[in-house]
């Protein structure tokens, strides 16, 4: 138990502020005169001396999620105007990386749904990971074929 004793003492020995004036950190305990920074119980938290506060600089973020899926909505009408435009192929399966490849969607897109707006008449093979019973009927209808991946 000595010994334990005799080690602490060594490294450092606790400064007991407020005990006088001989022990150096007498009367006011290093923290000079008056003021907020004086007073017990006071912590400036984040503040940074006029300079603009970290949680100000920083973005807001809120409920936006960072890993967020983005789904594009293609309808089948548009679809029409691209064969017709001959921006699309009909002997091609339509999928995902041909719409990115011919810049119809962005890279940033990860998914699509097809919807039924608008007239459709073309025989195509489509894969896509949405579609509505209405899109689905109108491409079996006119002799195509859809697949969807994420069938919920």
């Amino acid at each position: 138990m000595t010994s334990l004793n005799t080690l602490n003492n060594i490294k450092s020995k606790k400064i007991r502020v407020g005990r006088g004036i001989g022990s150096g950190k007498g009367k006011t305990s290093g923290r000079g005169v008056k003021g907020q920074k004086s007073r017990s119980g006071v912590a400036i938290k984040s503040f940074e001396g006029g300079q603009m506060p970290l949680y100000r600089r920083l973005p807001k973020r809120g409920f936006n999620p960072i890993k967020q899926s983005k789904i594009a909505v293609i309808n089948l009408g548009d679809l029409q105007n691209l064969i017709n435009n001959k921006k699309i192929n009909i002997d091609e399966k339509i999928n995902i990386d041909l719409l990115k490849k011919t810049k119809i969607l962005r890279k940033s897109i990860n998914k699509f749904k097809v919807l039924s707006n608008g007239n459709f008449n073309s025989k195509i093979n489509i894969e896509a990971d949405y579609s509505s019973k209405i899109a689905k009927e109108k491409i079996e209808k006119a002799g195509g074929q859809i697949t969807v991946k994420n069938q919920s």
